[in-house]
């Protein structure tokens, strides 16, 4: 048995598929085949089921790929034990971002992080939360930028920072008179929203005191960017939230349409996000420092109430 043929088997395990699992391993697919069936034969159990499509795994074979995640993973460790012994901060670092904080995030602390440590070779994604929690639960990346807390056991969150909400309320609205927004005031139905996939959706649902779709107004609008829902809500078309990152590129007349909350502000807690198995640590460490030295003096509020990004259940 050997790690090689753990690997292949959970490549075929993840795509159902061999022929797709060896363009994934960079081998033949008669190589990945045969390192298979040679340790199918070794153990004296069928793993796949092949006579199914897409190929599945026997009960026994469930069994069996369970195990080899860890080992495989512990395999990894040895090399990231090297690593962290020689102090080296190098190599391939495979990160996904979510698409609420990339577009403010990004330019923040990317060019100070190549800067300092010119050996990583950074590959970054745009990912739902949902996606990031798979390919960090596959091993397909080593860590992830999202809205917390998750609630995931297969998952580690490092907080970041708190950012506040913003409301973007045109002067037409109802609540542009006041000064300061309040929580208990503001209804869903009411709130240009993103789409479904968003956790920033789900954080304003959460946060909003009232949400009926039965009693919602003739339309709904919702919308993949928060540029567009600012562009709706100019139109009178209603309000919307913005990340306060976010707010800080508006030009100087949009500003003046912005409101904050009352204490405690709404919030929601960025993190990194790491597997349980925790590989790449001095990266992981390296990517946090840097967010923090930058982030921390464009974000400054401390008195703040973090809402969930997870969707309640209905």
């Amino acid at each position: 048995m050997t790690i090689t043929q753990l690997k292949y088997i959970l490549a075929v395990a993840e795509h159902k598929n061999f022929t797709v699992a060896s363009e994934h391993c960079f081998v033949t697919q008669p190589t990945l085949s045969m390192q298979i069936q040679k340790l199918e034969d070794e153990l004296d159990v069928v793993i796949f089921n092949r006579a199914k499509k897409p190929i599945s795994l026997t009960e026994i074979g469930e069994k069996i790929v369970f195990q080899a995640k860890t080992i495989v993973e512990e395999s990894n460790r040895i090399n990231d034990i090297v690593d962290q012994q020689k102090g080296y901060i190098g190599g391939e670092f495979k990160i996904a971002i979510i698409p609420t904080i990339m577009p403010t995030l990004l330019p923040m602390f990317l060019k100070t992080f190549n800067n300092r440590h010119p050996k990583v070779n950074l590959q970054i994604e745009e990912l739902t939360t949902e996606e990031c929690i798979k390919k960090l639960t596959d091993g397909h990346i080593d860590a992830a930028i999202a809205a917390t807390p998750l609630e995931n056991p297969s998952i580690k969150e490092k907080p970041l920072y708190y950012e506040p909400f913003v409301g973007f309320v045109p002067n037409s609205h109802k609540l542009s008179k006041n000064k300061l927004l309040c929580v208990d005031e503001l209804d869903a139905d009411d709130i240009l929203l993103l789409k479904d996939g968003h956790c920033f959706k789900e954080s304003i649902l959460n946060m909003c005191s009232s949400f009926n779709s039965a009693n919602a107004k003739s339309f709904r609008l919702e919308s993949g960017s928060f540029d567009t829902l600012i562009k709706l809500a100019k139109e009178n078309l209603g309000m919307t939230l913005l990340p306060y990152l976010h707010s800080l590129d508006l030009s100087s007349e949009d500003k003046t349409l912005l409101r904050e909350f009352e204490k405690p502000v709404p919030a929601r807690e960025v993190s990194l996000l790491y597997h349980k198995s925790q590989l790449k640590m001095q990266l992981i460490e390296a990517l946090k420092t840097t967010i923090d030295g930058i982030v921390r003096g464009a974000i400054s509020f401390n008195d703040v109430k973090i809402i969930s990004p997870i969707a309640k259940k209905k």
